[in-house]
């Protein structure tokens, strides 16, 4: 089989739709689920970005976390929504990372967990993640258009049969 058919079939199965879902879900469910084990540590990872004023940095440390399970449960149960507030998410911690990367700062990301060292570059590689969780939900998408795209029925050609049958008639 050459290389451009089994592309082509690659592309109409569904499993890399499913296997990027899952994945992506199990990524935020068990990103919040750590960081909701650790409320403080990620408490103090945030105020290190200096972005969120220190009377909200309690409600953050557990709603943002709360709201990655959510989404990740939600992404691989297919609740309509899920898809897009991940990539909000994904768009806004990608924001913050590059934010990060601007300002020199040498922290951890704080991505997963509060023990996570922070590492020389952890900001960068954290958003080249980032970007590729952003790949995926890109993905995802054109996947649903496409299977969309195919069921529905094409508005144009059914105002042109009809336009046909009226002067034929």
């Amino acid at each position: 089989m050459n290389a451009a058919l089994w592309t082509q079939k690659l592309l109409h199965s569904p499993w890399p739709y499913r296997l990027l879902r899952w994945g992506l879900a199990a990524v935020f469910v068990y990103a919040g689920a750590t960081k909701l084990l650790d409320p403080r540590g990620f408490a103090v990872i945030l105020s290190r970005y200096d972005m969120v004023p220190p009377a909200l940095l309690p409600w953050a440390a557990l709603g943002l976390p709360a709201l990655e399970v959510a989404a990740g449960l939600g992404l691989a149960a297919e609740v309509r929504g899920s898809l897009s507030l991940i990539t909000g998410l994904l768009i806004v911690f990608a924001g913050v990372l590059w934010f990060g990367v601007l300002q020199g700062l040498e922290i951890d990301c704080g991505c997963f967990a509060g023990e996570e060292l922070a590492e020389h570059d952890s900001l960068r590689t954290a958003l080249r993640r980032d970007l590729i969780m952003l790949a995926a939900a890109a993905y995802l998408y054109w996947w649903r258009w496409r299977q969309r795209r195919r069921r529905a029925p094409n508005p144009w050609r059914l105002v042109w049969q009809t336009h046909n049958r009226k002067v034929e008639a």
